[in-house]
């Protein structure tokens, strides 16, 4: 890969990915919403161009890039919380957002499309999530996710595009949301609160976003057409565990609030990925524990608070 295009550059995975491109000499063409507060996050360097276009506008990409390209990254998506995951009218755009993303990619002259799934689409199993797994989604944003990675994989198809989607599980990072259990955890940890939570009992699945980025590059450059990839670190452990290595990290013997909130409905108690498919194509296995990589967070939201 020379030149690529990446939509929701400014997430955790998209920015572990600009990162990925900078140190691999690597052209990216990140595609940000427009005004988008966190466009002022990304790196620096002459191997990154900064496009605003918001998700409506995919199309007339092949109008503002030149020249051509090999991979797009599709990680964009709109409505990811809250009451929008059940908005059918704004996941059902999401599903012509991901289709216009393919048609730019085509003019582009992409020859692989890597588009970004969710754990979502499964609904609730109690095992190793893989692609033989059957699709139960519970919510809008899952039935949309799975819908966007099916037609847009016929269509690759019909373009003689290779396309490879990934369903990915819960990545964490410097980048992450301010919204997720991760950063506001640290967040109030480091400001000495005692953070909230259900009992934290689920069985669950972390991976850092850097290894997600590596993933997702290697898969590009030689994953199967049509596969379907799970992302994940492959190992899990109960949810508590990981509250308390951010408890031990930050402040040792902050008491921990666990048990406070109930669970929400349809609850996912297990979240594990089987990554064999994905090991066996690529290579790909992770390189940071979860202690490693959370240190690696938590180094970066002390150093933006200071």
């Amino acid at each position: 890969m020379k030149r690529i295009i990446i939509t929701g550059p400014t997430g955790a995975i998209g920015m572990a990915l600009i990162q990925k491109c900078i140190a691999e000499n690597i052209e990216a063409a990140v595609i940000c919403h427009r005004e988008s507060a966190r466009i002022a996050q990304i790196p620096v360097s002459d191997k990154v161009k900064i496009i605003e276009c918001n998700l409506d506008e995919l199309r007339t990409l092949p109008e503002v890039l030149t020249g051509t390209y090999d991979t797009f990254f599709h990680l964009a998506w709109a409505c990811t919380s809250g009451e929008g995951r059940n908005d059918v009218y704004a996941q059902s755009r999401n599903i012509q957002f991901a289709l216009d993303a393919v048609e730019a990619a085509k003019k582009l002259g992409c020859e692989c499309f890597v588009g970004a799934g969710s754990q979502a689409e499964y609904g609730r199993f109690e095992g190793k999530l893989n692609s033989t797994v059957p699709t139960f989604p519970e919510n809008g944003y899952g039935i949309a996710k799975l819908c966007a990675g099916q037609l847009s994989r016929l269509r690759c198809s019909q373009l003689e595009i290779r396309h490879i989607w990934f369903r990915i599980l819960s990545v964490y990072g410097e980048y992450d949301g301010e919204q997720t259990m991760i950063m506001s955890s640290i967040r109030k940890m480091l400001a000495g609160k005692s953070p909230e939570y259900t009992p934290a009992e689920q069985i669950w699945d972390y991976l850092h976003s850097a290894d997600a980025a590596e993933a997702l590059f290697l898969a590009a450059k030689q994953g199967r057409d049509g596969a379907v990839y799970c992302l994940g670190s492959g190992q899990a452990r109960p949810l508590k565990e990981y509250i308390e290595i951010m408890r031990d990290e930050i402040q040792p013997g902050l008491l921990l609030k666990l048990g406070v909130k109930p669970y929400a409905p349809k609850q996912v108690m297990y979240l594990c990925a089987d990554i064999s498919e994905l090991h066996e194509d690529t290579g790909f296995l992770p390189r940071y524990s979860f202690e490693e990589g959370i240190r690696r967070t938590i180094a970066r939201v002390q150093s933006v608070g200071e």
